[in-house]
């Protein structure tokens, strides 16, 4: 024996190597390269590119479609995260395994189908369309394509906390004269509450940023139906590459600084969620 530990994994400054390296080559390079060639626009010009009245609206369509999509996935999430985890029933890994299907699934063949079903003649959209319903090339059809798109991010994320969560807490609650709403809000809200934010931050970048599965299910209309990522390649195909890094640019400010205030409430939960 000679007290020298041994461990498979690399040391900390081979893997602070690898680390640097990954988040420079990956990550820091593009971003900053994008950012590089946003600056090569003078301020003036800048403005005139990122902050158009069809830049605006295609900002403002893809933060509301995006929060609006991760709310529902959040909602819907906790729900199959809960019947995974607490019940048995007959093909539930099948279920399980289902929840991945979005992740492995080409975006754009979600979007096909989805603007299948829903389009006036689709399977769905036949009888919605004489409810004055219509989904596809609407802004609803996007909420619908990024609820598919984001919803593993949020099971995925609560369905640990909720296999580690003790269900004697909850018999215990019982126990002492709490009904069903008491005990959830003071025995599992709190605990479920960072990783729900912790989802719906997944789902909602993912949404900020989805592209393949929103061309098809919407119009990609300026002013109505156009989200920033479309934008961003409509001004590539017209090679006004720096106007496109320029919106780039605005849409990670606006995502980092989102996912900012949503990592802070999540600490804030955690202090607090006792």
């Amino acid at each position: 024996m000679t007290g020298v530990s041994r461990r498979a994994l690399p040391g900390f400054g081979l893997g602070l190597g690898y680390t640097v390296f990954y988040l420079s080559a990956v990550v820091l390079i593009p971003l900053a390269a994008c950012a590089w060639k946003a600056a090569s626009l003078s301020p003036a010009e800048f403005v005139a590119a990122a902050w158009s009245d069809r830049a605006r609206a295609a900002y403002t369509l893809s933060l509301w479609t995006a929060a609006a999509a991760a709310a529902i996935n959040v909602a819907l999430g906790l729900v199959v995260a809960w019947t995974l985890v607490r019940y048995e029933f007959p093909f539930r890994r099948l279920v399980d395994a289902l929840v991945d299907v979005p992740l492995a699934l080409p975006t754009a063949v979600a979007g096909l189908v989805y603007a299948s079903l829903y389009a006036p003649n689709g399977w769905v959209g036949q009888y919605l369309e004489p409810l004055g319903i219509k989904v596809a090339y609407t802004e609803y059809g996007i909420v619908l394509v990024l609820v598919f798109t984001g919803f593993p991010f949020v099971v995925r994320t609560v369905q640990p906390v909720l296999a580690d969560l003790d269900a004697e807490m909850e018999e215990a609650a019982a126990v002492l004269g709490a009904d069903r709403w008491q005990a959830f809000r003071r025995v599992l809200l709190p605990t479920l509450i960072p990783p729900a934010l912790t989802g719906f931050a997944l789902a909602f970048a993912r949404g900020l940023g989805e592209y393949g599965s929103v061309i098809f299910i919407s119009s990609n209309m300026p002013y109505r139906t156009e989200i920033a990522a479309v934008l961003i390649v409509s001004r590539l195909e017209e090679y006004a590459y720096a106007e496109a890094a320029a919106i780039a640019v605005v849409l990670l400010a606006m995502s980092f600084a989102l996912l900012a205030v949503i990592n802070l409430l999540e600490r804030w939960t955690q202090r607090h969620g006792g």
